[in-house]
């Protein structure tokens, strides 16, 4: 199935503008969340063709919005790529043991973002 929307969750307005500036040049429709919670509801009622999740967030972090998106019937097909600051090897493990697809440390760089993206294509 291409990927024609992506659902961006981060609490951090900068991010959100940076991906959804790059994304939609990219020909793709974007819709954002800027918590986990919202991450975990946008996911249902959107249902986008792939998610960007950051995971240090307020309530809900993305670890526990990656697991329950990808363990429930109506999301868990939807590829989640984790898209975080945390860049030791056991936050990205433990991000891939919640259900992520991918993982990528901020700064993201664009170009490997995209790569990933036309790889799930």
């Amino acid at each position: 199935m291409p990927i024609k929307k992506i659902l961006v969750v981060d609490d951090s307005p900068t991010e959100r503008f940076a991906l959804i500036e790059f994304l939609s040049k990219q020909g793709f429709s974007v819709v954002t969340a800027d918590n986990g919670e919202e991450g975990v509801i946008k996911a249902k009622t959107e249902l986008p063709d792939l998610i960007l999740m950051d995971v240090v967030m307020p309530g809900i972090n993305g670890y526990q919005a990656t697991r329950t998106i990808s363990r429930e019937e109506a999301t868990r097909h939807i590829p989640i790529i984790m898209t975080t600051s945390k860049d030791a090897e056991t936050d990205k493990i433990w991000g891939m043991r919640q259900g992520a697809f991918d993982y990528m440390t901020k700064p993201l760089n664009m170009d490997e973002l995209l790569q990933k993206i036309q790889a799930i294509n």
